[in-house]
């Protein structure tokens, strides 16, 4: 029996992988679509808007780490990255632990 990549591979598909992590929860979908097929129209493809309605109307996606356009062509076997915007900026997050941890570490008196 062939596995499910080897049935996409043989259809003339393309077998990509769209995720997407949340504060609560993360999202695996595996998605086989043709040749030519945009990471936006994969994302499209999986169902995951209709998961996540309250995705933004542009996408911030990403392949195996590395930003890329939505019009960026899928390749078999691409991990497609949805993206969410961050709530506070690194830099600002960092500051605030370091003066907690600075007045956890004052001493008391």
């Amino acid at each position: 029996m062939a596995s499910p990549a080897e049935e996409a591979a043989s259809d003339g598909l393309l077998r990509a992988t769209v995720v997407q992590a949340m504060p609560d929860h993360a999202r695996c979908i595996a998605v086989d679509v043709p040749p030519g097929t945009t990471l936006a129209e994969a994302v499209a493809a999986s169902g995951l808007l209709k998961l996540e309605p309250l995705l933004p109307a542009v996408l911030d996606l990403g392949v195996f780490g590395r930003p890329q356009s939505p019009d960026t062509p899928v390749r078999d076997g691409d991990r497609i990255e949805v993206y969410r915007k961050l709530v506070v900026d690194p830099k600002t997050a960092r500051r605030i632990r370091a003066e907690v941890r600075r007045r956890r570490a004052a001493p008391r008196g």
